[in-house]
């Protein structure tokens, strides 16, 4: 019998929530197939099977919160001991009548499911879930019949318009009196603690219980940086000022590599890693997600353009990998466009720093004697004190300050 447990699928997750079983028992089942989704702090993603067989027990219920380590469901594989207790069962039957009722009795235990497989992607089958339709009815039209989002708004359209209908035609026979009711306003609403809200508070707390915060607040003056932009944009060059930022702390972050570094208590040791991998922090339906460039010190603007647009799309539907979340070394917060002017940050545990990009303003300010307007943007910056001190911060920003005001000088660098 196999035991289908909760693996580690990324970013050294503890924990998962069930939210779906693909199959019942009795269900013959193939390898790789999908068996079972679940949603950590960072991503959904399906279990497939490890090997050919039937299913024999649900042993979780969906919608329960389990550690890595979790049998979810039992398997009989084709092979497994008790296949051949029944064929060595059936040896020792002397009859050949008696062979034959075994063999058909085997036979008929093995009948395949009637349910088929079908092939969609954890995101679409959410869509599926929350609007109460049954995945299997909905006819794919993506690659090998691979069901799509469309392809789920289209039936709940197609349902939508034949209730309609329904409804129209019982109104030609029945005229139905017209009634008021007045609905009981709740005095609560309760919203699960559960998935990746739980798996975040979680993370937060362990940042904040470890690692001792402090803040550092500067202004970046940003006017230069907005006409290079615009200026690109103009000969179809089209770059976000965000991925300026992002190449920006890495050519930083070279100059203070401490920043960059991850603290080992118990070997006592301070690691500073050799690579930049960025994480930028994203709000979705779901909570806080943070898709990782990988080797930002390898890549162009425009690279890092591409992927951060990618990245954005990914997690807006759910359709994150393991490996886009994994492996960052430093996180960026670029909360500007939402609103805000100033927050202090939590650390993204086990970095040591988190630095916020926070809204951009046209203000008065004083160049060479002279009153102007200028663009002017917050940033704050959260470091861990036990690995870096204030002075160190303050002369991190004062660089980053540097590139950013002074764009010549960050494409000189990229040269």
């Amino acid at each position: 019998m196999l035991e289908v447990k909760l693996h580690d699928i990324g970013e050294g997750m503890t924990e998962a929530e069930v939210l779906h079983y693909f199959v019942k028992p009795g269900d013959q089942v193939k390898s790789d197939q999908p068996l079972v989704e679940v949603q950590t702090d960072k991503m959904t993603a399906e279990l497939p099977c490890p090997a050919d067989g039937v299913v024999k027990e649900i042993v979780i219920d969906t919608g329960s919160t389990v550690t890595v380590g979790t049998t979810l469901l039992l398997i009989e594989a084709k092979g497994s001991n008790s296949a051949k207790q029944v064929k060595e069962e059936t040896k020792t039957i002397a009859s050949d009548e008696k062979k034959q009722t075994v063999t058909k009795e085997i036979t008929t235990t093995y009948q395949p499911s009637q349910s088929r497989a079908v092939l969609a992607a954890p995101y679409t089958r959410k869509i599926a879930r929350e609007n109460g339709i049954d995945i299997e009815q909905v006819k794919g039209t993506g690659p090998a019949g691979r069901v799509t989002d469309e392809d789920v708004y289209r039936f709940i359209e197609s349902l939508n318009s034949n209730d309609e209908a329904a409804v129209a035609v019982e109104e030609k026979v029945v005229e139905l009196p017209t009634r008021t009711y007045e609905q009981p306003q709740a005095e609560e609403t309760i919203i699960p603690f559960k998935g990746r809200r739980k798996q975040i508070a979680k993370k937060m707390s362990q940042s904040l219980y470890t690692i001792p915060h402090v803040t550092h607040f500067e202004e970046l003056e940003i006017t230069e940086l907005i006409k290079v932009r615009s200026q690109l944009k103009a000969a179809g060059k089209n770059i976000s000022l965000a991925a300026f930022f992002v190449k920006a702390v890495q050519l930083t972050l070279k100059d203070f590599p401490v920043f960059n570094a991850t603290l080992d208590e118990e070997k006592e040791e301070i690691r500073l890693k050799n690579y930049y991998n960025i994480g930028l922090a994203a709000d979705t339906k779901e909570g806080l997600i943070v898709p990782v460039i990988h080797h930002v010190e390898r890549k162009s603007l425009i690279t890092i353009h591409n992927e951060m647009k990618e990245y954005t799309k990914k997690a807006t539907e759910n359709k994150l990998t393991a490996r886009d979340i994994q492996g960052s070394t430093f996180t960026i917060s670029n909360v500007g466009p939402l609103g805000s002017i100033g927050a202090t940050p939590i650390i993204n545990y086990p970095e040591t720093a988190l630095l916020a990009f926070h809204k951009t303003k046209e203000r008065p300010i004083v160049k060479n004697g002279e009153i102007v307007i200028g663009s002017v943007m917050n940033v704050s910056m959260s470091f861990d004190h036990r690995v870096a001190d204030g002075a160190t911060a303050v002369a991190f920003t004062n660089r980053l300050a540097e590139l950013l005001e002074n764009p010549s000088l960050l494409l000189v660098e990229l040269v």
